[in-house]
């Protein structure tokens, strides 16, 4: 099946493994889009500090803009690049000072912001004002160093309220428009896939997501396959977090009732000019 969809954009991948390998960081990344009033706001976690965490109690946020970036807010490639050196420079200045975990990154208005937790901070701040100020003095930076022992900035400002099976899912397509200039907020067409192994159900489900004002795209069937109709339907819709999720869980709702499998959805980005 040939989904319209964008996946989580290769040269992310690779700046984000760049950091995370620089910084001997290793665990379980996650990315997802946070709706900001100024736009789409990046974030990418390590969710092992959801489980379990190093006993370091102290927060340190550090972050720098670039002039490289696109209408949405989120850096070129050139930006990231910057980036990225300010970032390798930052770890290696804090992993020579004190023990510590990058926790996190925010990527928003053509900032990033590295997130670390540390055992101490002797010293900390006068190396990082130092560095900041000899080498980036003509960028807007950004840093804050404060005891969060129980990691409450972690848990209650970045990780998501609802972990549900497919929410990284959903992001993965939301940070790639993202990537490619999207601020997500232009009504666009979204296409859904959802399958049926009854002819019958598949009508029903048909039926019902017609009053909904839904497109019925194509239908198709796939002998020798367990669910071999194949319905894609679409609709003009706006793909901010909020209003994806509350229409794919619509749909994963209804697909049930009527015994089938809802199976994503995708898009193209829409780039204000």
């Amino acid at each position: 099946m040939q989904k319209n969809t964008f996946h989580f954009s290769s040269i992310l991948l690779f700046f984000l493994s760049l950091t995370i390998v620089s910084n001997a960081q290793e665990g379980s990344w996650e990315s997802f889009v946070v709706t900001k009033e100024k736009g789409p706001m990046l974030v990418t976690l390590n969710m092992d500090f959801h489980f379990t965490r190093p006993n370091y109690k102290n927060l340190v946020i550090v972050g720098t803009q670039t002039s490289k970036c696109l209408k949405n807010g989120y850096p070129t490639k050139d930006g990231l690049t910057s980036l990225y050196t300010f970032s390798d420079s930052i770890a290696s200045i804090i992993n020579e000072t004190t023990k510590a975990e990058l926790a996190g990154i925010l990527t928003y208005q053509c900032a990033g912001y590295d997130i670390f937790y540390t055992k101490d901070t002797l010293g900390l701040r006068t190396k990082l004002t130092t560095f900041i100020n000899s080498k980036h003095a003509d960028s807007q930076s950004y840093l804050e160093i404060k005891p969060d022992k129980r990691w409450d900035y972690f848990e209650e400002s970045l990780v998501p309220k609802d972990l549900a099976n497919d929410f990284f899912t959903n992001h993965e397509i939301l940070t790639d428009l993202v990537y490619n200039g999207d601020d997500l907020t232009t009504p666009r067409n979204v296409e859904h896939w959802i399958y049926f192994r009854k002819e019958k159900r598949k009508d029903q489900f048909i039926n019902k997501i017609r009053v909904l004002n839904f497109k019925i795209d194509s239908v198709k069937y796939n002998k020798g396959e367990y669910t071999p109709f194949e319905l894609k339907i679409s609709r003009i819709d706006k793909v901010t977090p909020e209003a994806i999720t509350d229409i794919t869980n619509v749909l994963k709702t209804i697909s049930k009732a009527y015994y089938g499998t809802y199976d994503g959805w995708g898009t193209k980005p829409e780039i204000k000019e």
